[in-house]
């Protein structure tokens, strides 16, 4: 009976352990092995939607140690990816790149201590009685439009009016449907500048016979222009249309309030709608996802090759396709060009082929994570081959969601150019390959964010190297590379003052020639601040 007690208990205690054992290896394959269970095709319901950070809620991206392990838990992955992000640590390791250089091309420029000061003066008053409405017809692309919705905001401030909801271009190349509150917030924008501006969504239905006139304002104009001419129409009209809300209100020589206003309306008031931020939250997740990564704005789609007249590299076909798109665009006024001179004065956007040879003379290796911020490029995948050879972890919104997941916004342009912008201005560093509207918008907003890394490529300069590499008298490598990186030294988005016209030029082309306000807010919005001493609190000069 006794060696039968026994006989149990060594059964008992091999079962128990064989238990432990196979807990323990289960326990250990869990750790190691993440089987993916991939989200709702939905967009999902974030408790806290996303928003692009504001003056209130700026936060600074960490670097992390190229060296250190990432852990991939995160359900980040939609179902149509299968392959694995590659860890942080595995990036810039090939090539001969040191762990320094590395670190080094996705450190982003000193700030110099600039910070955002977009409060209004002691002087600043709500506002006053309103003299009438202000309606707008916005026109552009997305970025176009933003910029003169926050313009056409000063520009009621100035005149005294109501402004309404202004209503988005519907007729332009893109002939996207969307209303304003379909991209952006639109309570969120009226409560914004509630101390600044009154907006309402809709005119009384009481001023439907109101006496009204459409406007057509005179591009980069002052106050004066503004409070004179404009504001004198309310003597005759109760509402006032602006026909186009494009560079309306000049860059520079406005009161310091204004200026403030125009950034309170673009970097706090004017927030894209909850389903596009969330939608672009789950995009920078999952392009973060594979590590540090490249927003490069693309723009080689067929609208801007036809409107530049730019066809290096093209075939005949595909160039007489977009001179004939430039022909019957009838508002693009400029219809026979010269693209060889287009491109020798650097004034056409870099091609795919271009934009690798550039990223690898500057130092990226062939891992890192490039997110391709673009429409539909211009020759598809055999233009895009050459830059996905030397980058393969390219990816763009259609590849890193599922179809089901960009449903609501695929058939709306500025939609999908909004989810394109989220993800651009988070990036790590941002890229453009020409100096459009979008790349300029991303650029401004970067800067007023804490001077992101931002590079903005001296095409002129790159376009002479190119050729030499097309006719054999240079080759890529060491000598190309310190040539490439020379040129863009003070090209990365560091601090400075925004600059003024060009030496000599007139009139409109004055105007013309200056940069434009919402790429680089310094000195109107930016303020250096000081440091913090035992005797002294925070000041901003």
């Amino acid at each position: 009976m006794q060696r039968r007690r026994r006989r149990v208990v060594v059964l008992l205690r091999k079962m128990l352990t064989c238990a432990i054992c196979v807990i323990a290896l289960v326990a250990l394959l869990s750790v190691h092995v993440h089987v993916p269970v991939f989200p709702s095709f939905k967009v999902p319901d974030f408790a806290d939607p996303y928003k692009l950070p504001t003056i209130t809620q700026q936060h600074e991206i960490k670097y992390q140690i190229l060296s250190t392990e990432q852990s991939w838990t995160e359900e980040l992955a939609p179902p149509h990816l299968s392959q694995t992000p590659l860890p942080s640590r595995k990036l810039g390791v090939t090539g001969g790149n040191s762990n320094s250089n590395i670190v080094k091309l996705w450190k982003p420029p000193s700030n110099r201590d600039f910070v955002p000061c977009v409060e209004p003066s002691s002087n600043y008053t709500s506002p006053v009685e309103s003299r009438g409405y202000l309606l707008v017809h916005t026109n552009g692309g997305l970025n176009q439009m933003r910029a003169g919705i926050c313009d056409m905001v000063a520009v009621a401030r100035i005149i005294n009016a109501t402004l309404v909801v202004p209503e988005l271009d519907k007729r332009s190349f893109w002939q996207d449907s969307s209303n304003f509150s379909d991209v952006f917030d639109e309570d969120h924008f009226i409560n914004s500048l509630a101390n600044d501006v009154k907006v309402i969504k809709k005119v009384p239905k009481e001023l439907s016979t109101a006496a009204r006139a459409v406007k057509h304002f005179r591009s980069w104009s002052g106050k004066d222009y503004y409070e004179g001419e404009i504001a004198s129409m309310w003597e005759d009209y109760q509402i006032i249309r602006a026909a186009k809300s494009d560079s309306r209100l000049a860059n520079n020589n406005l009161p310091l309030d204004i200026q403030k206003l125009r950034c309170r309306a673009c970097y706090e008031a004017l927030r894209f709608a909850p389903q596009i931020e969330a939608m672009g939250k789950l995009l920078v997740d999952r392009m973060r996802s594979y590590g540090p990564y490249i927003a490069l704005h693309l723009r080689y789609e067929k609208d801007m090759l036809a409107f530049s007249g730019c066809t290096h590299d093209l075939s005949p076909v595909e160039a007489d396709e977009l001179r004939t798109i430039r022909e019957n665009t009838v508002h693009w006024k400029v219809k026979e060009i010269d693209s060889k001179e287009q491109r020798s004065k650097g004034y056409c956007p870099l091609t795919p082929k271009e934009v690798g040879i550039f990223l690898t003379a500057l130092g990226y290796p062939s891992s890192t994570p490039i997110y391709i911020a673009a429409g539909e490029i211009y020759g598809g995948d055999a233009r895009m081959a050459d830059l996905q050879t030397r980058y393969p972890i390219m990816m763009s919104k259609e590849k890193l969601a599922s179809v089901e997941e960009l449903e609501p916004f695929v058939n709306h342009a500025s939609q999908m150019a909004a989810l394109d912008y989220i993800v651009s201005v988070e990036s790590d560093v941002f890229i453009p390959s020409y100096s459009g509207n979008m790349a300029r918008a991303v650029e401004g907003h970067r800067r007023f964010l804490g001077h992101r890394k931002t590079i903005s490529p001296d095409r002129k300069a790159l376009v002479r190297l190119f050729d030499k590499i097309e006719l054999g008298t240079i080759r890529e490598g060491k000598s190309l590379s310190n040539k490439v990186i020379e040129i863009h030294k003070k090209r990365q988005g560091s601090p400075r003052k925004r600059k003024g016209p060009i030496s000599g030029t007139k009139g409109m082309d004055r105007f013309r020639s200056e940069e434009a306000f919402y790429v680089n807010p310094l000195p109107d919005c930016l303020c250096r601040r000081q440091p913090l001493n035992v005797n002294t609190s925070l000041t901003i000069k």
